[in-house]
């Protein structure tokens, strides 16, 4: 079975008040000519279809345009929700959408085999091709209570030992159809298992929104069951994880933040046979909008300009990101950046300055914006403003965590959702 891994769409997504749908309409354009091209049996997206709960209709017709065209081509889709997508939103028309070879899988079931899929070869729904042990973005709630009682170092091992016991009965249930299927038909099939996660030592941008609320930052790879495929989603740049070939993030398809405009976006092709994985390729994803971040002074910058411009086009100009270096304690920078590219076929969206001593900052990297920090970051940042004992530091910064905890809010990383 030929497998396309990818994830993390955000269709939908706002950049910056610019819309991406374009884009994602010449992408999904795109994949279907690389379904047809290299005989693609099914397409798994491991999360973040949508960019919001409560996205817009084109978002919802893009989605539906998937579906239907990957139907008449005889291609089973599999997809699973993220931290960004509404249960209830990927939930609708659970029943419809199977009668047209998509599965949705939302949300976590307390009956393991529920999580439990089989997907079939292209235009063969009698012929199996593996078994997927289909769990999307867990939710702390979904999988263990919370006692007030806990420190956060506690809080963290029950969340992460009832995410990694939820991954175990759903792969024992999996265990349990493979060997069913090889007593039946003499033909082992492969099992894939999904995930919706940070796992340690995978690589973020700041795009990526922080998934638990004050509990795991990282699910250990060595807590993931032993399938012969990990399908991973959340993480936009597309990385394998531990070392480890086949356990994967795809990535996402498009640069869906300024410092993901240098990665080079993929989707992963996996195929699989009674062994396991047999190959792994990663197809180029092109980049249907150029996305570029530029640095400098007012002197060097009408150089990096001009490189940077080199993609765009009057019909397509290149949507810029702009830091001024130096000449940052200038009043009227927007209006020079503006005057410096004017003639150019770009698009600037964010003007930044880079701080200097002219101006306040916390302590930390000068080029940080504060959205660029999460909330425990400022709130450390400054702590380290004040002459504290190590006593006194330790007690305002776990009583910050549990205030954040309370309201719901990600100490590692913004709001979860």
């Amino acid at each position: 079975m030929r497998l396309l891994h990818t994830s993390d769409w955000h269709l939908g997504q706002h950049f910056m008040g610019q819309t991406r749908q374009a884009e994602h309409a010449a992408l999904i354009d795109w994949l279907l000519r690389q379904v047809d091209a290299h005989a693609v049996d099914a397409v798994l997206i491991a999360g973040d279809i949508f960019d919001t709960g409560a996205p817009p209709s084109y978002a919802r017709e893009l989605y539906n345009q998937l579906i239907g065209r990957l139907c008449r081509a005889g291609v089973a889709l599999l997809v699973l929700g993220g931290n960004h997508d509404s249960v209830s939103v990927l939930g609708e028309h659970q029943p419809l959408l199977a009668q047209l070879n998509a599965h949705v899988v939302a949300a976590v079931d307390a009956d393991a085999a529920q999580h439990v899929l089989t997907l079939p070869m292209r235009g063969d729904a009698a012929t199996l091709g593996c078994i997927v042990c289909a769990l999307p973005f867990i939710r702390a709630r979904d999988v263990v209570q919370s006692d007030a009682g806990q420190s956060a170092a506690d809080k963290q091992l029950a969340l992460q030992s009832a995410i990694q016991g939820t991954y175990a009965r759903v792969y024992a249930a999996a265990q349990a159809l493979q060997a069913q299927h090889l007593a039946d038909h003499g033909q082992r099939l492969p099992i894939v298992a999904t995930g919706h996660l940070t796992t340690v030592g995978a690589s973020r941008s700041e795009s990526v929104r922080e998934i638990y609320v004050g509990a795991l930052e990282a699910f250990p790879t060595s807590a993931f069951p032993p399938a012969d495929y990990i399908a991973l989603g959340h993480i936009h740049q597309p990385q394998k994880v531990g070392g480890l070939d086949h356990v994967r993030y795809s990535g996402s398809p498009i640069a869906l933040s300024f410092d993901e405009a240098r990665q080079a976006k993929q989707v992963l092709l996996i195929d699989l046979g009674a062994d396991g994985v047999q190959r792994i390729e990663a197809l180029p994803v092109p980049a249907f909008r150029p996305l570029a971040a530029v640095a400098g002074s007012l002197i060097t910058l009408p150089a990096a300009l001009q490189a940077a411009a080199a993609p765009g086009t009057a019909e397509c100009p290149v949507w810029l990101e702009v830091t001024v270096q130096e000449d940052d304690y200038l009043p009227d920078l927007a209006a020079r950046v503006d005057a410096l590219t004017a003639a150019l076929p770009v698009q600037v969206l964010r003007v930044r300055r880079q701080r200097g001593t002219a101006a306040p900052q916390l302590a930390g990297d000068a080029g940080e914006a504060l959205h660029e920090l999460s909330p425990h970051e400022v709130f450390a940042r400054r702590l380290a403003q004040e002459t504290l004992t190590p006593e006194l530091r330790t007690a305002l910064d776990t009583r910050y965590r549990q205030v954040l905890d309370q309201l719901g809010t990600d100490a590692a990383g913004g709001a979860a959702a």
